[in-house]
């Protein structure tokens, strides 16, 4: 999708994030991500016209060796992201959420244990133990998606994925996951105190 085909007033600056990404910005500008069964939120302060948004691999949290990908992991993700809006100036009481993601995105995985049903029960279960409500979501279902989200208006425009998309998407997906599983597996040389 090129600038000329936005519909919206293309000179905004465009921000892409990928996976293990969260941007913030108390600029207006377009905030853009490609989802599969990751899950990105959405969080803004409309009174102080702030927003930001992250993408999360997995639910739960990064253990202190593998702290350079902690961003991947839901409540360091969660967590980034509502500290880089404060930083900003949101007030956490004023903060909303939109959220996207958790797709199903290889059919012959069915049920509820799916990647993608368990990064969209996180932010939920997260953003309600924390008191930030869901203003909108989009979750679940067979397709990928591209959102762009808008951090001084927290519009956000979602476009669904083609099936072939959404299968080279869920295969980056599983590489990330895999490569976050070795380095875990790997004994490390640091001591923690």
């Amino acid at each position: 999708m090129g600038r000329h085909d936005l519909p919206w007033d293309s000179q905004k600056h465009i921000e892409a994030i990928h996976i293990g990404d969260y941007f913030a910005s108390s600029e207006p500008l377009v905030i853009t991500t490609f989802l599969g069964s990751c899950v990105a939120a959405c969080l803004f302060d409309l009174d102080r016209e702030i927003g930001g948004m992250n993408h999360i691999l997995v639910p739960g949290k990064a253990s202190f060796r593998d702290f350079n990908v902690e961003a991947r992991y839901g409540i360091n993700a969660m967590e980034l992201l509502i500290n880089a809006l404060m930083k900003l100036g949101a007030s956490r009481a004023c903060l909303k959420a939109k959220v996207f993601g958790g797709a199903q995105v290889i059919p012959s995985d069915s049920g509820r244990e799916t990647m993608g049903r368990k990064n969209a029960d996180f932010v939920l279960e997260f953003l309600d133990r924390e008191n930030i409500p869901v203003v909108c979501k989009d979750l679940g279902g067979l397709e990928s998606r591209r959102i762009y989200f808008h951090t001084d208006t927290a519009q956000v425009f979602l476009k669904r994925g083609q099936t072939l998309s959404s299968r080279r998407l869920a295969q980056m997906e599983r590489e990330k996951l895999r490569a976050i599983q070795e380095k875990l597996a790997k004994a490390g040389d640091i001591t923690l105190f």
